[in-house]
């Protein structure tokens, strides 16, 4: 297993503990956050592009994998509105690698780790082509005009999914 931190910066050497924005965590203790690889692609989208994600699940059922994917090959999908569509094209990103033994599971379906001790990366790696990583990473590319569809729908399914960056899309008519 590798663990990731996705960024846009290119010259991040520690990364320290922050309180989470999220009022399901404890806002008394700083985390490092990371992600394993099988979720990565989640993240490889500009920072705050809002996306839909799902992929298949060990309880993900045979009408779902149906509904949700073009071809039975794919196991994860991302989709995006078209208005990101030059910006995702436009976006470097960087993958900085860390040493697993730092870090707790903390969500095993969203595939996200943390630690509470300041990390040094062990290494990084730049992605210059989003959408060709993603290609070469087996996920599905979905592009919508909203999100809100596809969101509500796959919220639904027995697919593991992830809303991601949502206040940043249109809202519901």
């Amino acid at each position: 297993m590798r663990l990731f931190h996705v960024s846009e910066e290119a010259n991040i050497d520690i990364f320290y503990p922050r309180i989470p924005d999220r009022n399901d965590l404890d806002k008394g203790v700083g985390l490092v956050w990371a992600i394993d690889e099988d979720r990565l692609p989640n993240f490889l989208t500009p920072r705050d592009c809002p996306r839909v994600t799902y992929h298949v699940g060990k309880h993900t059922n045979e009408v779902d994998k149906k509904e949700f994917f073009t071809s039975s090959s794919r196991k994860h999908t991302i989709v995006i509105e078209s208005k990101w569509f030059d910006r995702m094209k436009n976006t470097k990103l960087y993958l900085y690698e860390f040493e697993i033994k730092n870090f707790e599971l903390q969500d095993e379906i969203a595939g996200y780790y943390i630690s509470k001790t300041p990390q040094v990366p062990i290494a990084k790696h730049q992605i210059s082509d989003l959408f060709s990583e993603l290609i070469r990473r087996n996920v599905e590319i979905r592009i919508v005009d909203n999100l809100w569809d596809i969101a509500d729908r796959v919220k639904s399914s027995t697919l593991n999914w992830s809303l991601c960056r949502m206040k940043n899309v249109e809202p519901k008519l």
